[in-house]
């Protein structure tokens, strides 16, 4: 595998992912920010912020595989939310709890999470881009 995950001594331990990512791959994949789409380009969940990150994990683990990937190569996501207040967190964490469950891993790679104005449509509460590194 080409990623190693770890938290460091001296650094405080976050459950919902590790601090560091060491990749030792030799190829980079870099998945665009992924909304709520389906695979149809409908908005999926309008007005519910754990739907659109469940679906939002899920086109990115789908992006991940159409590049010979998954979520165990990924090692770093950026998460952007609309109106981002910290009582949103148990929604993202329902969300990338239900992702977890069907793409049958637990996703823990070093993340930023960045609350926004706005995204691309107002329906989309929610935009998760990553960066993988494959051997």
């Amino acid at each position: 595998m080409a990623i190693t995950l770890i938290n460091p001594s001296g650094l405080p331990e976050v459950d919902a992912y590790r601090q560091v990512s060491v990749a030792t791959g030799s190829r980079l994949v870099f998945v665009a920010g992924q909304v709520a789409w389906d695979a149809d380009g409908v908005t999926v969940g309008e007005g519910d912020l754990a739907a659109q990150v469940e679906q939002c994990y899920l086109n990115v683990g789908a992006a991940l595989a159409a590049a010979g990937g998954s979520f165990e190569d990924v090692a770093k996501l950026n998460v952007h939310v609309v109106d981002w207040t910290p009582d949103k967190m148990p929604l993202l964490m329902e969300g990338i709890g239900r992702a977890a469950a069907k793409l049958g891993v637990a996703p823990a790679p070093p993340a930023t999470l960045l609350g926004v104005a706005a995204l691309d449509i107002p329906d989309h509460l929610v935009e998760v881009e990553a960066t993988a590194v494959l051997d």
